[in-house]
């Protein structure tokens, strides 16, 4: 599909030079043989390069003519790519860091004066994906990591962004912090999930000593059949909220009685319509804060959302009352 819209004009000017002086196959100079020009929008501005080249002059050379292009331009953006780099991290982090949709994504980028249509979000979102397992399976950096501590408790879980889409699921070790593993699987059966395991396993230099997950009896299974006698444990987080099922019910069966009290903000708002006068404001005050305290459901099992909600309606009722054991409002002068 062509363009609709113009391509962007650059706001900033740079001119690279390769910082290589010689060749690395023959050891002669680098002559400078023309220029490149790039156009690469980022979220500060939008960069116009202007790339030297240099080529090896040696005919004897096996490279002799091969450009070489500036380093510094493989910070920027990469080969053969529109959007700088940052760009790419950004929609990355909206995307599995706020978990918004492509759409959201597209509008915080144009509010960013970031001028890219909503397909390229999608391009971009996969180029990000491709980066993150291209800096997973980097095996010398999986050694780094585990050898400090000797010793791996793997957790692992899924992710579905979007319902009916790729699974993404993410093994990670509990002792760094840091992820090991993480890929797009559209199946979840435990042939699929052990093969996972084994290859992190087969990749780290150190052992398995124990396992964290949900309890999901395909996640069970495929435990059971790469790593046989490692000790699983279910996340705590998890052991958690199934103890506290009976008090969330509960909970949850107290907000609803405690809704179906204070239903008679809208009539109330409606009567102050229109009015400036004290009562007027505290009531539409009032009427607010209530509003606000509904929506919470908070993040059970941590925080009981009916608990939460009572206390805020407890706190607004003791307010009206303080207010009408002070008597009625003053009126201004010339009411």
């Amino acid at each position: 599909m062509a363009r609709l819209t113009p391509r962007p004009v650059p706001t900033e000017m740079q001119t690279l030079k390769p910082l290589l002086r010689s060749c690395p196959t023959c050891g002669e100079t680098l002559w400078a043989a023309y220029h490149n020009y790039r156009t690469i929008p980022t979220r500060a501005a939008v960069l116009g390069l202007t790339l030297q080249m240099c080529r090896c002059r040696n005919q004897a050379c096996p490279h002799v003519h091969h450009p070489h292009r500036p380093e510094q331009e493989g910070r920027l953006a990469l080969p053969k790519h529109a959007f700088g780099l940052d760009v790419i991290a950004f929609v990355g982090q909206q995307r599995y860091g706020h978990h918004r949709s492509v759409p959201e994504i597209h509008q915080a980028l144009r509010e960013r004066r970031v001028a890219v249509a909503p397909r390229t979000v999608t391009n971009l979102l996969e180029r990000y994906d491709e980066l993150v397992a291209l800096s997973l399976q980097d095996t010398t950096r999986l050694h780094r990591i585990t050898q400090v501590r000797g010793r791996i408790i793997l957790a692992l879980d899924g992710l579905q962004p979007d319902v009916g889409h790729e699974v993404l699921w993410v093994l990670r070790d509990c002792l760094s912090g840091e992820v090991l593993l993480a890929r797009s699987l559209l199946s979840a059966t435990h042939d699929d999930l052990a093969h996972l395991v084994q290859e992190v396993q087969q990749a780290l230099p150190v052992p398995i000593v124990g396992v964290i997950t949900d309890g999901q009896p395909s996640i069970r299974a495929a435990v059971a059949q790469a790593l046989p006698g490692v000790p699983h444990q279910l996340c705590q987080f998890h052991y958690l909220r199934e103890a506290a099922k009976p008090i969330y019910e509960a909970d949850r069966h107290a907000k609803k009685i405690l809704k179906k009290r204070v239903r008679g903000v809208r009539p109330l708002e409606r009567q102050c319509a229109g009015r400036t006068d004290p009562e007027a404001e505290v009531v539409r005050g009032s009427c607010s804060a209530v509003r606000s305290a509904l929506p919470d459901d908070g993040h059970p099992p941590l925080t009981a959302s009916g608990l939460k909600l009572h206390d805020r309606l407890t706190a607004i009722a003791d307010s009206l009352e303080r207010v009408e054991k002070r008597g009625p409002c003053p009126r201004p002068s010339g009411a």
